[in-house]
């Protein structure tokens, strides 16, 4: 169903059931999947590839070119997964030849006014909350929320099933199932609510507390914080992810709570 006020490149392939709204325009080399909605007033712009099911909401920029002073018009993506929705004003751009693509995965909540830079990675049922700024080559993991008005530095690194808190400035990695807050960050907690909220059983988040309260409040050096986590405490899923994201930091991860700040 699309309406005769809408722009379609004859380019764009949309499939069966796609409904776009008036005043929306729809580049070439764009892809749209099955069920999806674009409200009026939308812009999707080329090499922008949207999945099944999602909704895109008025004022949305999808697939415009990266906001990079090196980048040179190379051929480059925007990929949205399925059951998204992007809302009013929210602001993806496609990747650079660093990567080629940016990517926002299934099942995501993009809030309104928020903005996913060039080469970003968002992982599934993310949450960015309303004006929330990615800067380039940023990853979230899945199940990440993050707070109004949270700002994110480049390649920077937000691990699965995060919270940080709103208006946060995230300069260095954020290690999974973390919560994260103040000002300059730091970590305040294990994210125990949407663990649970996620079927993670008491056991299963015991453990990730007791690992974070070596890393963060037992001994003050990662590196042998780490060390004794790998040595001492038992193997699981968890403990595995946690070791391999702090050691795969370049950045290098948030500090500990500080009870004077």
């Amino acid at each position: 169903m699309n309406q005769p006020y809408a722009y379609i490149h004859q380019g764009a392939k949309i499939a069966k059931n796609v409904v776009i709204e008036p005043f929306s325009t729809i580049d070439n080399n764009v892809e749209i999947g099955e069920g999806t909605w674009i409200g009026p007033n939308v812009s999707i712009m080329e090499g922008s590839r949207i999945g099944k099911n999602c909704k895109i909401f008025p004022g949305a920029v999808i697939g415009a070119e990266p906001q990079d002073l090196k980048f040179e018009g190379e051929e480059s993506l925007a990929i949205i997964g399925d059951n998204t929705t992007i809302r009013e004003n929210v602001t993806i751009n496609r990747g650079t030849k660093a990567s080629g693509k940016t990517v926002v995965g299934n099942n995501c909540l993009l809030m309104a006014n928020s903005h996913v830079a060039h080469d970003c990675i968002v992982g599934d049922h993310a949450i960015l909350v309303n004006n929330v700024a990615l800067a380039g080559h940023v990853e979230v993991g899945d199940w990440a929320i993050l707070g109004g008005l949270s700002a994110v530095l480049q390649f920077v690194k937000i691990g699965r099933h995060c919270m940080i808190s709103g208006g946060t400035g995230v300069r260095k990695d954020v290690p999974p199932f973390v919560k994260a807050a103040k000002e300059p960050i730091q970590y305040v907690g294990v994210n125990s609510i949407g663990l649970r909220r996620r079927g993670f059983d008491v056991k299963t988040i015991n453990h990730i507390q007791d690992i974070y309260r070596i890393v963060f409040q037992k001994i003050n050096n990662i590196t042998n914080a780490i060390e004794y986590v790998e040595a001492e405490m038992p193997a699981s899923p968890e403990r595995d992810e946690i070791i391999q994201f702090i050691k795969n930091s370049p950045k290098g991860i948030i500090k500990g709570y500080k009870q004077n700040n």
